[in-house]
């Protein structure tokens, strides 16, 4: 047993009227032994679900963020004249809508925006669909390689993926706690804005409930973040939705101290209020397909209204039309498609 983490239990878990909140110190400490196995398992089930009722703090993240950055993995810098994306988007997956950032990332990609994405296997609370099989799905294995060759493709092509069984199983070894709990901790909420990239990096993520919004700009502030986007997307992902005006927050610019705000109303734009029901992995890889190829549909109208946002967040088109008229040119002209082509060519050359 470790004293040392009793007395952070004892701080969160004492109750709504004497609990407190750890420093940012001791955030990190708490995590790196939760990570490296230093508190007993009791300790840290209990830790967990203490923390997720108490709810943590901006600080508190900024002190995950911390541990992360010190025991985790990080792609190394690329040659690139932007910042890279890293999209936060939720490790237990979707359940109920489609999702289309491995298309988004593409489409990114395609025009020379880098992008890096993170994530697992199926986890808990939701179990639903991961990133990992949907690039599996495209033909893309990201599960098969280290670190290094990871980086040689994110080199290569402007696409990176940190998949954490294999990439930092130290985090990893937490997971079958919040199987067990059944509640998401707060380490899930610390994971959307977690960048394992060394360079300049433009952090969006996404989020359910307002007060994560508020939570997330603390901790990046005092970690010197100052590229962020925050979405209010599909299932807590990064991805707009079509059935409800879509709710984002931008970085202050230089000339403003305040955090921008946007309402993006689908209709607005001649989309559809309508988002696209997820089936099956393989009835959705068959719909992206059909998006890669250029063919119509509800998909296509979800990837356009999500391509077009990101390619004018990114910088590359001026203004919300210019990005959705991109965003149709690059899909229907066959350069996403060419992207994917090259991404699995260059991870399939690979000797693992």
């Amino acid at each position: 047993m470790s004293n040392v983490f009793r007395e952070f239990v004892q701080k969160v878990g004492s109750g709504n009227h004497t609990s407190e909140n750890l420093t940012r110190a001791q955030a990190a400490t708490a995590t790196k032994m939760m990570l490296l196995g230093e508190a007993t398992p009791a300790q840290i089930g209990a830790f967990l679900i203490a923390h997720r009722i108490k709810r943590p703090t901006g600080e508190e993240l900024a002190g995950m963020l911390d541990a992360y950055d010190e025991l985790g993995p990080k792609l190394q810098p690329i040659v690139s004249g932007r910042p890279a994306i890293a999209f936060g988007i939720p490790y237990d997956g979707r359940t109920r809508t489609a999702p289309i950032s491995p298309v988004t990332a593409l489409l990114l990609a395609a025009v020379g925006q880098p992008v890096v994405m993170h994530g697992g296997d199926r986890l808990t609370t939701k179990y639903g669909l991961p990133l990992i099989d949907i690039w599996q799905g495209l033909g893309v294995d990201w599960t098969v390689l280290p670190l290094a060759k990871t980086q040689q493709v994110f080199e290569q092509t402007g696409i990176g993926f940190i998949y954490l069984p294999q990439h930092f199983p130290l985090a990893t070894s937490i997971w079958e706690y919040r199987d067990q709990l059944g509640k998401r901790p707060p380490l899930a909420t610390m994971e959307l804005i977690w960048c394992p990239y060394a360079g300049d990096a433009h952090v969006i993520a996404g989020f359910v409930h307002p007060p994560t919004e508020g939570m997330f700009q603390i901790a990046l502030g005092l970690r010197g973040v100052t590229k962020f986007t925050f979405v209010k997307g599909l299932e807590g992902s990064c991805d707009l939705p079509r059935d409800r005006t879509a709710i984002i927050s931008f970085s202050p610019s230089i000339a403003s101290q305040e955090v921008e705000r946007l309402h993006l109303v689908p209709r607005d734009y001649g989309f559809t209020t309508k988002n696209v029901p997820l089936g099956t992995t393989e009835e959705l890889v068959a719909d992206m397909q059909k998006v890669l190829a250029g063919e119509p549909g509800e998909l296509m109208q979800t990837a356009l209204w999500n391509g077009g946002f990101y390619l004018w967040r990114s910088g590359i088109c001026p203004d919300m039309p210019e990005g959705l008229a991109k965003a149709e040119e690059l899909l229907t002209n066959g350069a996403v498609a060419a992207k994917l082509q090259e991404l699995s060519q260059v991870l399939n050359s690979l000797e693992i």
